[in-house]
Formats: C-alpha cells, sequence, structure tokens
C-alpha cells in the first residue's frame, strides 16, 4: 500500500482585481508525517517564480470545512455551499484561494483510509526518532 497521497486540486486566487484566475495545486499527505498536509503551488503561480509549498496540519484542513480555524500562517474556513477558503500569511503578504470543499473532502477521506484521524501516532516510531536525537547530540 502506498504511504503518499497527493492530489491535484484547483484553487482560485482571491485578488483585489474582480477575475479570479485559476492556479493548478496539489494536497499532499504522507504517513511518514501523519499529522501533516502539504499544499503546493507549481512555480508560475506565484510571484517569487518557485515552487511554495505550505505545511500544516491534516486536522486544521479538516475542522476548516466547518467553522474558521487557524490564528496563524495558515487559516481554513469555509465559504458558501462548496468552497474552502485558506489562507497563507507570510511577512511578503497573504495569499487567499478558494479551493471546492468536495475535492478536500475526497482528500481527507483518502488520507483516512490510509491513517485514521486519531491514530496517527501509530505511525510514529518514537524510539527511533529518540535515537536520532540521541546519536546527533553527541
Amino acid at each position: 500500500m502506498s504511504i503518499v497521497i497527493e492530489q491535484p486540486v484547483e484553487a482560485r486566487l482571491v485578488a483585489a482585481a474582480p477575475r479570479m484566475p485559476s492556479i493548478p495545486a496539489t494536497l499532499h499527505y504522507d504517513r511518514r508525517d501523519p499529522f501533516a498536509v502539504r499544499m503546493t503551488f507549481p512555480a508560475p503561480a506565484t510571484l517569487e517564480g518557485v515552487e511554495v509549498c505550505w505545511t500544516f496540519a491534516r486536522e486544521l484542513l479538516a475542522a476548516g470545512l466547518h467553522g474558521t480555524e487557524g490564528h496563524g500562517d495558515v487559516r481554513v474556513r469555509p465559504y458558501g455551499f462548496d468552497r474552502t477558503v485558506l489562507e497563507f500569511h507570510a511577512p511578503e503578504g497573504t495569499a487567499v484561494v478558494h479551493v471546492h470543499s468536495s475535492e478536500i473532502r475526497r482528500f481527507l477521506q483518502a488520507t483516512g483510509e490510509l491513517v485514521p484521524a486519531g491514530l496517527e501516532y501509530l505511525q510514529l516510531d518514537l524510539d527511533h526518532d529518540l535515537a536520532e536525537l540521541m546519536r546527533d547530540a553527541c
């Protein structure tokens, strides 16, 4: 069984102009990092012209489907019937994108089949991680 899930999504960038251009993005989940998801935007879709990847809690993404969540760099909230807003805050500015909630639900369902919510800790090898930390400390 695969340990990684990648799902392309269509994100709509919210800008000051009335037009909301569609940009490709990819949601990514790796059971080796079971609490996190990543959302990657390709270089042509960013101001810097380089790929940008945001990492945040899977739980934040799931909770943001039902209500406003997040107080830090990433914030998620529902918008209308089938849209979810993701806000990415950085020193350079804020990017706001809309994603179809159904795409997020499908992604979360796949991640839940790989690693059920609440059982993420079973994927961690704490003994190995602690040994690595101790090895590096000497």
